[in-house]
């Protein structure tokens, strides 16, 4: 006996030691309990022999090759669930969103090619380390690089994997009825009970029509006992007697056949608002998927180009016209609107005195446009935030200076050029500019050919100091003074390379000469003119024109943006501000004959708004089932419902059973629950 005790007790106590480590190991593992094939060895249940693989999402690998490739498709799948729901988390989806952001500085930072090329070719010629490693991690091409698409993508599988599962559940919701009332109200945060002469039937119908009108989602349940129908009992066939209802009241006397109808012992009415905040919470979402798509589609199929204009001359949208132009991966150049469009005149007015002297204050293009190879010319203005709308396209003004026309001859008495030269600011509070004339077709005193280059600035209002030199003291034409160097020799514009028109390459060319040995040097007002030295020509300062330069955009996802925005915005302000919240009113018959109303309502945050709802609607049904005077006490003395909160109906107060609130939770929504609560 002792032996056999011994192992007895020693068997069991190593096998709950096994079995303590089983369930250690269970804790350790993200693998889930394999109920038809234990992670022990030995026969592994009813299947064979197997092997655990702790830690593993496929469970028990069976011996074999059948085994094996079960066993890794278990745990693949498991892998892939587990992937799928990190992927769908809240945390995962606010993790894509920070990192979206963080990604979109270096496109702030770092010059793009796509915006600005020149300044990328600066940037690289500036950098020789930084340049090709910025290269290798496409920080020139941010918003197309491979790593900012992936966060892109991965952020918007996240939200529609958030939100799919949710709209399921909220579509459940709303086809579902609220939860029916708990045992004990009164275990509730917000509550109230009285008692009143009215029917339960009366007291509940109203109560309905109250919650209705307040648009509340209203259920009707019977009394727990009661009958589907109501509350009517059925006397047995055979004998007179006639049971009574559990909770009181009086029986009618069968009229004929033996069946009696009881009167109604009562019931609840459980009601349910604020369903718009899980509503909103799903509009923010979907209106974020909607701007993801907006962006990508701008990113694909837009359309970008500049275009300066002098007053006089036009432009046409075609690809040849453009000063510059980006596009979409995706978009075709034949669908460029057909338009053009000259400027007439440009207005621009500058605050005089005061602090904000200099100060823009207008900025008008007047136009003529038309639509089309043979449209019928109209004229508008095109103003700051007040585009040009043709087709598609849309037509900004973003810019604006000015072009001081100016006459070269040449050494043999010919004019080589003519025309206004748009000089581009540097300052926005004087308009200081810079600009170059490149003249091509040029004949020395001696009749070779040769290029002539100027280059200089432009004052509108001229004034000088020992710091800065010459410079622009006010943006409009007060004063214009242009100032230039002249150089002669190669411009390099012949070599093929392209460049900058508002540049000159100085590395081929020798710079003029005054008769004392100086270098020679322009300054020229309106109607002005000066020879050049060694009788290379003459160079007239005519007149000063003005221009401006616009920008033709073509955004196909830019209305989308908007909408989704403002639908975020919309359902953002709504899943903040709408509480959701149950109300809960029953009506059952006590041993007095009277009718104990209790009423509770439950919000699903804390908030001082559900008691005062609570109180509204207490007094408000308090007027359709005005309070009965206290059991043994005579006389008409009513009692608010205020008075007597946190009675509790004598059927409720013996009742010996702990109360069960878990239906009165958020998560308790739908038909489901409804059994939990009886």
């Amino acid at each position: 006996m002792t032996d056999s005790s011994t192992t007895d007790s020693t068997t069991a106590g190593t096998t709950g030691t096994a079995a303590d480590e089983r369930d250690a190991a269970a804790r350790l593992s993200t693998a889930p309990v394999d109920a038809e094939h234990p992670a022990e060895g030995g026969d592994g249940g009813t299947g064979g022999p197997g092997q655990s693989v702790p830690g593993s999402f496929g469970g028990t690998r069976r011996p074999g090759a059948a085994g094996a490739a079960a066993w890794y498709a278990r745990e693949t799948a498991g892998w892939l669930r587990w992937f799928w729901r990190q992927l769908t988390s809240m945390r995962v989806a606010l993790l894509l969103l920070f990192l979206l952001s963080l990604a979109a500085v270096p496109g702030s930072v770092i010059p793009q090619k796509d915006v600005d090329s020149f300044a990328v070719e600066e940037f690289r010629q500036r950098h020789e380390t930084l340049g090709p490693l910025y290269e290798r991690l496409q920080l020139f091409d941010v918003y197309s690089s491979v790593w900012f698409s992936a966060v892109y993508i991965l952020l918007f599988v996240s939200l529609i994997g958030c939100i799919v599962p949710r709209t399921w559940q909220f579509a459940g919701q709303l086809r579902g009825r609220p939860p029916r009332a708990p045992r004990r109200l009164t275990r509730m945060p917000a509550h109230t009970t009285w008692r009143t002469a009215a029917a339960p039937d009366e007291v509940l119908a109203a109560a309905r029509s109250l919650l209705s009108g307040r648009r509340f989602r209203t259920d009707l349940s019977p009394a727990s006992g009661a009958s589907a129908s109501g509350g009517s009992v059925a006397a047995p066939m055979s004998g007179g007697s006639v049971a009574a209802p559990s909770s009181g009241g009086s029986v009618a006397a069968p009229s004929s056949g033996g069946s009696v109808a009881a009167p109604s012992s009562g019931g609840s009415v459980a009601a349910e608002k604020g369903y718009l905040r899980e509503a909103g919470n799903l509009v923010f979402h979907i209106s974020l998927i909607v701007m993801l798509l907006a962006f990508a589609a701008g990113q694909l199929w837009n359309s970008e180009g500049g275009k300066l204009i002098v007053e006089g001359d036009g432009f046409s949208n075609t690809l040849t016209q453009y000063d510059d132009f980006t596009s979409g991966s995706l978009y075709d150049t034949a669908d460029l609107d057909a338009f053009g469009f000259r400027l007439d005149e440009f207005h621009a007015t500058f605050e005089r005195t005061g602090p904000q002297r200099g100060t823009a204050r207008t900025f008008r293009a007047d136009v003529t446009y038309w639509e089309g190879a043979d449209g019928a010319e109209r004229q508008t203005s095109i103003e700051v935030n007040h585009p040009l709308k043709v087709g598609g396209s849309k037509v900004f003004l973003i810019g604006h200076g000015y072009a001081p026309v100016v006459t070269v001859t040449d050494g043999q008495g010919d004019v080589a050029f003519r025309g206004p030269v748009p000089f581009l600011p540097q300052e926005s509070l004087g308009l200081t500019s810079t600009g170059v004339v490149k003249v091509t077709d040029y004949r020395n005193a001696d009749g070779e050919r040769e290029q002539l280059g100027f280059q200089g600035i432009f004052t509108p209002t001229y004034g000088i100091d020992a710091e800065r030199g010459p410079h622009s003291t006010f943006p409009e034409l007060d004063y214009p003074v242009l100032s230039m160097n002249a150089f002669h020799g190669d411009l390099g514009i012949d070599s093929g390379i392209p460049q900058n028109i508002y540049q000159l390459d100085t590395d081929k060319m020798e710079q003029f000469k005054a008769e004392d040995g100086d270098l020679f040097r322009i300054d020229l007002r309106p109607g002005e003119s000066v020879e050049l030295p060694d009788g290379a020509g003459t160079l007239k300062f005519e007149s000063v024109e003005q221009w401006a330069s616009f920008q033709v955009s073509q955004e196909p996802g830019e209305g989308w943006a908007l909408a989704g925005a403002s639908a975020a915005v919309l359902g953002l302000a709504g899943s903040l501000f709408i509480q959701r919240r149950r109300v809960w009113v029953r009506a059952e018959r006590g041993a007095d004959g009277s009718t104990v109303v209790e009423m509770a309502a439950l919000g699903r945050s804390e908030s001082a708004r559900v008691p005062e709802e609570l109180g509204e609607l207490a007094a408000a049904l308090h007027g359709a089932a005005p309070s009965a005077p206290a059991p043994g006490r005579a006389g008409p003395e009513e009692t608010a419902p205020e008075e007597t909160a946190g009675e509790t109906a004598p059927e409720e107060t013996a009742a010996a059973e702990p109360a069960d609130t878990s239906d009165a939770a958020e998560g308790g929504a739908g038909p489901s629950s409804r059994g939990e609560t009886e």
